[in-house]
C-alpha cells in the first residue's frame, strides 16, 4: 500500500512537469529569441518538442508491455530531466531546438504512464478520480504556467523555466524507487525497423502542420512511409504496434472517436485567450481564466465516470460525451464580439464536461478491452490519437484565423469548423457496439 502511494505521487509529479512545460514556453520563447537570436528557428522550438513527444508515446507504451512500466517510465523522466538541463544551458537557438527535441523524447515516454500505471494499480471505479486529478492539473497549468514563465523572465532568467523541472523530476524518480510492479512483462524482440519507419512517417506528416513550402512532398513521403510501416508490421512476430489491436472493434472506434473529438473542439483552448485579449480587450491573466472552466467541468465528470462505465457501458457514455461536444459547438458558433466572460467560461465548462467523459471512458476502454500485455500500447494509442487530432485541429483552426479579414471573423470560422467536426465525432460513436458484456472488468474483443 505504501509503495502504491509513492508511485501515485511520482506520476502526479510527472503530470505536473509535463503540463507546465507544454505551456510555459508559449510566453517565454519571444524573450529567448531576443537573447539568443535565430528568429527563423522560432517555431521549431515548439515543433521539435511536438514531433518527438508525439512519436515516442506509442513506442513507450509498447516497450512498457515488453519490459515493464517502472523501467520505461523512469527512463522517460531521466531523459526529460537531461533535456531540461540542456535547454536551460542552451547558447544558441539551434541548440535550444535540438535540446527541446531531447526534452520531447522524455515527455513522449512519460505521458502515457500516469494512465497506464493507474490502470495497473486501481480498480475501474477509482480511476476516474485519478483521471480528474490529472486533468485538473493540466487545466490549472494552462492558466498558471504563462504567469510563472513571465515571473521567471522578469525577476530571474528564462533559463529557469527549464531548470525548475529538475528538482521535480528528481523527486518523481525517488518516489518511484519503492514501487513494486503488479504487471508481469511479456518479453519480445524490439521492432527497430518498425520504430524507424513509424518515426519517419509520422514526423513527415506532423511537419504538414507547420511547413509552408513542399507540402505535397512531405505528404507523399509521409503516406508512402506509413504504408511501408504497415506492410512491415504485418510480417513481424513482435510488431511495434500490433495491428490485431484494431480488430477489436470497440478499441479501434474509440481511437477513431478520440482523434475526431480532439480534431474538432479541443484546439479552441489555444484561441479562446486570443478572443479574450484581441476582441474583448482583457488582460493576459483574465484571458486565460476561461480555461479553468474547462478544467472544472473535466474534473467534475471524470470522478464518477469510472463507476458509470460499470453501470452504463462505453457506448452510452461516449454518445453522451460527444452529444455534449455538439452542444458546446453550437454555443461556440453563437459566440460573438459581445459575448462576455460568463458566456465563454460556461462554454469551456461544457467542453470540459464533454472531454472529461470522452477521455476517461476511452482510457478505461483502452485498458479493459485488451489483454494485459497490450494495455500499454492500447493506452498509448489513445494518447497518440489525442495528440494527432489536436495537432490537426489546431492547425486547421489557425488556417481559418490567418485567412480571415479580422480576428473575430477568424474566430467564428474556426468555431464553425469545430462544430461540424463534432458532428463527425458523434457519428463515429454509433459504430461502437453496445455489447451486453461491456462492463469495465471484462476483456473481450466485442
Amino acid at each position: 500500500m505504501k509503495s502504491k502511494w509513492f508511485v501515485m505521487t511520482s506520476i502526479v509529479l510527472a503530470v505536473l512537469i509535463s503540463s507546465i512545460d507544454s505551456t510555459i514556453t508559449n510566453t517565454t520563447v519571444p524573450h529567448i529569441v531576443k537573447e539568443l537570436g535565430g528568429f527563423e528557428l522560432y517555431a521549431w522550438s515548439f515543433v521539435a518538442y511536438m514531433i518527438t513527444s508525439t512519436v515516442l508515446t506509442p513506442i513507450a507504451g509498447r516497450l512498457s508491455d515488453m519490459f515493464g512500466r517502472k523501467k520505461v517510465f523512469a527512463t522517460g523522466m531521466i531523459v526529460f530531466l537531461l533535456g531540461s538541463l540542456l535547454c536551460g544551458s542552451a547558447q544558441t537557438m539551434l541548440q535550444l531546438v535540438l535540446f527541446r527535441a531531447v526534452q520531447g523524447i522524455g515527455a513522449g515516454i512519460m505521458n502515457p504512464f500516469p494512465s497506464i500505471i493507474a490502470g495497473d494499480l486501481l480498480p475501474v471505479e477509482k480511476r476516474g478520480t485519478v483521471q480528474a486529478l490529472f486533468s485538473g492539473m493540466w487545466g490549472i497549468s494552462a492558466v498558471l504556467a504563462p504567469l510563472l514563465g513571465a515571473l521567471f523572465v522578469e525577476y530571474a532568467s528564462w533559463r529557469w523555466i527549464f531548470y525548475v523541472n529538475i528538482p521535480v523530476c528528481i523527486a518523481a524518480i525517488v518516489m518511484l524507487i519503492p514501487y513494486k510492479e503488479t504487471y508481469t512483462p511479456k518479453r519480445a524482440p524490439i521492432d527497430f525497423g518498425g520504430a524507424a519507419l513509424f518515426t519517419a512517417s509520422i514526423s513527415l506528416l506532423l511537419l504538414l502542420t507547420v511547413v509552408e513550402k513542399g507540402i505535397w512532398l512531405y505528404a507523399a513521403g509521409g503516406v508512402l512511409l506509413l504504408g511501408a510501416f504497415l506492410a512491415f508490421e504485418l510480417k513481424q512476430k513482435s510488431p511495434l504496434i500490433p495491428l490485431a489491436l484494431f480488430r477489436k472493434r470497440n478499441v479501434a472506434w474509440m481511437i477513431g472517436n478520440t482523434f475526431l473529438a480532439c480534431a474538432s473542439m479541443f484546439g479552441t483552448a489555444s484561441y479562446i485567450p486570443l478572443f479574450m485579449q484581441e476582441v474583448r480587450g482583457n488582460e493576459l491573466f483574465v484571458s486565460g481564466l476561461p480555461l479553468l472552466g474547462q478544467a472544472v467541468g473535466w474534473m467534475l465528470v471524470s470522478v464518477p465516470a469510472g463507476k458509470w462505465v460499470i453501470r452504463y457501458g462505453y457506448r452510452r457514455l461516449l454518445l453522451c460525451g460527444n452529444a455534449l461536444l455538439i452542444v458546446c459547438g453550437i454555443a461556440a458558433v453563437m459566440m460573438n464580439a459581445d459575448s462576455g466572460f460568463a458566456y465563454v467560461f460556461s462554454m469551456m465548462f461544457l467542453q470540459g464536461l464533454a472531454y472529461g467523459l470522452i477521455f476517461t471512458v476511452t482510457t478505461i476502454g483502452a485498458q479493459e478491452l485488451v489483454e494485459p500485455h497490450q494495455k500499454g500500447i492500447s493506452t498509448s494509442m489513445q494518447f497518440f490519437a489525442r495528440n494527432i487530432g489536436t495537432a490537426v485541429g489546431t492547425t486547421l483552426m489557425g488556417a481559418f484565423l490567418t485567412r480571415a479579414a479580422d480576428t473575430m471573423a477568424g474566430i467564428h470560422q474556426l468555431l464553425v469548423y469545430g462544430f461540424w467536426m463534432s458532428l463527425l465525432a458523434f457519428l463515429s460513436c454509433l459504430f461502437i457496439q453496445s455489447a451486453q458484456s461491456a462492463r469495465a472488468g471484462e476483456r473481450t474483443a466485442t
